[in-house]
């Protein structure tokens, strides 16, 4: 074989490995910035991605029971959120971005409430995210044992850093 053949399949192997890797997991190790859970929908907050609050406004997520918090008109100019239902979390990543992922509680077929799965949420600083596709699998240390715990959050959105 010619020179110029084992190049083009050097080439093509050295591209193949790179397809390949995409297709894997990326492991990352994340800090929590914000946590939330509810079985009603609500709108998550990301922190750092909000400008100043307009006077008169009512920070939902502090205060939950004020009335103004389930208006269907509501909102904070320039502020980054989304309506979700379930466990939220906000993720500072090594590059500075911010990954926002929710995982929604499970109920059972049979419709009552005592069937029902919250969904796992750390409440460490430090998480291991592992991103594939569009989910995101979290462990965590649990207890005294460091007893690894892990939920699959689907992604709501990557944000630039700040």
């Amino acid at each position: 074989m010619s020179k110029a053949h084992w190049l083009g399949l050097v080439v093509a192997f050295v591209g193949s490995l790179s397809c390949v890797s995409t297709l894997s997991a990326q492991k990352l190790e994340a800090t929590v910035l914000y946590r939330q859970n509810s079985d009603n929908d609500y709108r998550a907050v990301v922190p750092g991605y909000s400008k100043a609050s307009p006077e008169g406004y009512v920070d939902c997520a502090g205060d939950t029971t004020n009335p103004e918090c389930f208006a269907t008109t509501r909102s904070n100019p320039g502020e980054v959120s989304y309506t979700v239902v379930g466990t939220t979390v906000s993720l500072l990543l090594p590059d500075g971005k911010v990954a926002v992922v929710n995982c929604v509680n499970k109920h059972s077929a049979y419709g009552n409430s005592l069937s029902r799965r919250s969904c796992g949420m750390p409440l460490v600083e430090h998480v291991q995210a592992e991103f594939k596709g569009n989910t995101a699998k979290l462990k965590w240390p649990v207890g005294p044992a460091a007893k690894i715990e892990s939920e699959t959050y689907k992604i709501v959105a990557l944000l630039d850093k700040r």
